[in-house]
């Protein structure tokens, strides 16, 4: 397996290395998380005001 870029450095230990590579992950995952989360809040809202919508249409038009 080839190592993640910028893993080996001359001047950091594999541990270090390893380490700053995770955080680099870690971040780029919580980016990722907090993007989709806005998303779903977005679908979420525009889901309920369209069932409220339709709800008043519907009081407002029976039958």
């Amino acid at each position: 397996m080839i190592p993640p870029f910028g893993y080996c450095s001359g001047s950091e230990s594999g541990a270090s290395a390893l380490r700053r590579y995770q955080e680099r992950k870690l971040r780029l995952l919580s980016f990722w998380r907090d993007g989709i989360e806005r998303q779903l809040a977005a679908m979420n809202a525009a889901i309920s005001t369209l069932e409220q919508q339709m709800h008043r249409d519907q009081a407002d038009h029976p039958g």
